[in-house]
């Protein structure tokens, strides 16, 4: 089909030109003619690649809308065994965080099921607009929160565990956008930038950081989750109550 497209286009492109005819045609104008040539061939097959993928992802999506029906809702569930359209960048598994010290085993992201579904929502109405959601924190075992307020005993940034906090009950995310080709989104300030410049009320930014800002709180909030207004990041799941947790995964004890 492609090599039927390209052979009309050519003969179209060759015989449009004006006051040229293919006995004198000079050798500059074949040249461009094939370099045209060649451009409309490679978008031709961008868009048979772009075609076979978006088929590909019609149908993950429909096996995973089977898969998310059978899951509980006060389960914990691992988000990229119920979609793989999320990008995961866990910082507790890693250095990159203000406590400057991993304390999770391995990077992964858990929820209870209610909020898995409300996020894979969230997701495809992000995906449509160009974005995908970029998940830094989810649940977080009481044992961690432990950790973590040992490491920093600050209650303005790290909850008590005597209270816990909305992470150990598997229902808070951290989370930031990306566009679909995973370059994150300009939000004013890095994760975890405890100072005025995150709160949701500071308007001291550029008009694209608050648009940014603006379409990450609608759309979450339009899924059923809501903010806490010191962090930009965070999105707490509002519709359900569940009790603080230690349950852990398998790739080791935290």
């Amino acid at each position: 089909m492609v090599k039927k497209i390209l052979f009309i286009t050519f003969f179209a492109l060759l015989f449009s030109c004006k006051e040229t005819s293919v006995t004198t045609m000079t050798s500059a104008s074949t040249l461009a003619l094939l370099e045209r040539s060649k451009a409309i061939q490679l978008r031709a097959e961008k868009i048979e690649r772009h075609m076979r993928e978006w088929q590909d992802s019609l149908d993950r999506f429909e096996k995973q809308n089977v898969l998310q029906n059978t899951i509980n809702d006060n389960d914990f569930v691992d988000i990229e065994k119920l979609s793989n359209y999320f990008v995961l960048d866990m910082k507790y598994a890693t250095k990159d965080n203000f406590l400057k010290k991993a304390v999770y085993s391995c990077a992964k992201c858990y929820v209870r099921g209610v909020v898995a579904k409300a996020l894979i929502k969230a997701n495809q109405d992000f995906m449509k607009k160009g974005y995908r959601i970029k998940l830094f924190d989810c649940y977080r075992p009481h044992s961690v929160q432990k950790k973590m307020w040992k490491i920093f005993p600050n209650p303005g940034y790290v909850a008590n565990p005597k209270g816990g906090s909305v992470h150990n009950k598997g229902a808070a995310v951290d989370i930031t956008l990306t566009d679909l080709q995973g370059n994150q989104l300009d939000m004013g300030t890095d994760f975890d930038h405890f100072g005025k410049e995150a709160h949701h009320s500071y308007t001291e930014l550029s008009d694209k950081v608050i648009s940014n800002r603006k379409l990450l709180r609608e759309i979450m909030e339009k899924h059923g989750f809501s903010i806490i207004k010191t962090e930009w990041w965070h999105y707490n799941f509002k519709n359900k109550q569940f009790k603080i947790s230690d349950f852990k995964w398998k790739c080791g004890n935290l």
